[in-house]
């Protein structure tokens, strides 16, 4: 029986929620830390939680400031600094909840940029790391908001997500998530970042995984592949998925893509 814990801790700013996923009766084999995307929660992660914890493993997440059930006004953060130094906080927290196992960090859309940065800065304490639809490289999103003079008041489209219409059903109705419109201080906070990964670059020897949705309108795959072609080290391996949108775990064929994840995981990490 999955076990499910919520608690919350005290940020770099604000205060910040996280969950655990783990199997009572069974003795895990590796940490799963989990980084979601802009505009939504870690709730929305569970049936990847659930998934990585019936391969043995133990799982942890947060909801980032302005986010979720966390503190901060919604979806505002001008630096992302703050954040990775939050999900830094969870890693550790989940490597003294279970100091002999292998930790691999999961990161989505904007949790895919926050990972990567995460990676850039303390590979060190990581074993691996997957990145789904990663908002790095020539993401032109941010360069077009950034250049109007007012950034429209226009939510994100939920059929962008997945070709499942259950899941943009699902997302548009959730109030944990942001349905209003994007925020200037935020998309430079993206710009910025994105520019300190590409300056930073290669993850060298840590293993790194990029999953991404060929028909991914939000975050349009060859301008994530530059980001990606900068972080890829030594161990580096891909899957794309023709016709899958941005949300991977969440598409059509989300069970694969999920093994794809799993098996990758099992192959890279320490025995």
């Amino acid at each position: 029986m999955i076990e499910m814990k919520d608690w919350k801790f005290d940020g770099t700013q604000e205060s910040i929620f996280a969950r655990s996923w783990r199997e009572g009766a069974t003795l895990p084999r590796f940490v799963a830390v989990l980084v979601h995307g802009y505009g939504e929660h870690i709730g929305r992660y569970d049936h990847v939680a659930q998934a990585l914890v019936e391969h043995r493993g133990v799982v942890y997440g947060l909801d980032h400031m302005g986010h979720g059930q966390s503190g901060g006004e919604r979806v505002l953060i001008p630096d992302f600094e703050p954040v990775v130094a939050d999900v830094h906080t969870l890693v550790e927290q989940a490597r003294a909840d279970w100091p002999d196992l292998p930790v691999v960090l999961i990161g989505h859309s904007m949790g895919g940029m926050i990972g990567a940065r995460y990676a850039q800065e303390h590979g060190d304490v990581l074993d691996a790391v997957v990145l789904s639809g990663a908002a790095v490289g020539n993401f032109e999103t941010v360069a077009v908001l950034l250049s109007l003079d007012e950034i429209p008041d226009v939510p994100l489209d939920p059929a962008v997500l997945s070709r499942d219409p259950a899941v943009g059903a699902a997302y548009a109705d959730d109030p944990l998530v942001w349905h209003g419109p994007f925020k200037r201080p935020t998309m430079q906070g993206f710009a910025d970042t994105i520019a300190a990964i590409s300056a930073d670059g290669s993850l060298g020897d840590l293993p790194l995984l990029w999953v991404h949705g060929e028909d991914d309108q939000l975050v349009p795959i060859e301008g994530t592949r530059a980001g990606i072609e900068q972080l890829a080290g030594d161990t580096f391996e891909q899957h794309t998925y023709p016709g899958a949108r941005h949300e991977v775990f969440n598409e059509t064929n989300g069970d694969e893509v999920i093994a794809d994840v799993i098996d990758f995981i099992e192959r890279v990490l320490p025995a």
